[in-house]
Parts: structure tokens; sequence; C-alpha cells
């Protein structure tokens, strides 16, 4: 089954861009809640190319590498990966307010569709945040 997260983010389109492939601007917005960040990421944005970024507990309890290969790459519009046997795609569609950024991807089997949407939402809901804190700087 396909979920689909969606943000309006007040910031132009090459913002929202650089804020959403740059690995140090990752790393301050690629986490679900205040108890987990992102301490690493690695991007080679090109198709065929890879991404990692290294999630964890901010206590150290657990974490996990997110990573997959790049698909599709159309600069300012497109991205679609590949991780393990699922795929996402991200698409940004600039319009007079600002940018759209809608996120589709495959879900697993291992917790409910819910906490699937809610948890990528809440990464592109801290990911708004970002971008648009980055576009007033």
């Amino acid at each position: 089954m396909k979920i689909t997260v969606e943000t309006e983010i007040t910031a132009p389109v090459d913002i929202v861009w650089l804020a959403y492939t740059s690995p140090g601007d990752i790393m301050q917005w690629n986490a679900a809640s205040d108890d987990w960040h992102t301490t690493s990421a690695v991007v080679d944005l090109r198709e065929g190319g890879t991404f990692t970024s290294r999630m964890e507990a901010k206590d150290g309890s657990m974490g996990f590498d997110f990573a997959g290969t790049y698909t599709k790459v159309i600069e300012q519009q497109l991205i679609e990966y590949a991780f393990g046997d699922r795929a996402a795609r991200v698409e940004f569609s600039h319009h007079t307010n600002g940018t759209t950024v809608r996120v589709t991807f495959d879900s697993e089997p291992s917790h409910s569709i819910d906490q699937q949407r809610q948890g990528w939402q809440a990464i592109l809901d801290n990911f708004k945040r970002h971008a648009e804190k980055r576009n007033r700087s």
C-alpha cells in the first residue's frame, strides 16, 4: 500500500530543495520526535547515487541507518528512490505562496498504516520548520 504525506512551505523551491537534499540540513530536520536525531547524512544526488542517514535515539538506546538508491532525480521537482524492497517519491511543486512537498512511500508490515503516516508526517513537519527558518535567514 502507498502512503502519502505532504506539507506547504513558505519558501521558494530552490531553498526547499537545498534544505531537503543537503547533508548538513538533513541532520537538522530528519527526526520524527525530539528524542531522536540524525547523526550523519551522506547524499550522492543523482540517478544511481546512494544516500544514508544514521538515525539514533538521543539516549543512545537504539539507532538505524536509513539508506537507499536514487532512481530518478529532476532538480527542484522530483526525487524517487528505492530503500530495501520499498520505494518513495518526493515531489516539489512551486506556487505563488511557496512550495508543496509531497512524499509517497510504500508501507511496511511491522507498523500500522496510521503509525507510518504519523511518523513520516512528523519528519516532514520538522522539515517544514527547518526550511522556513532557513528561508528567513
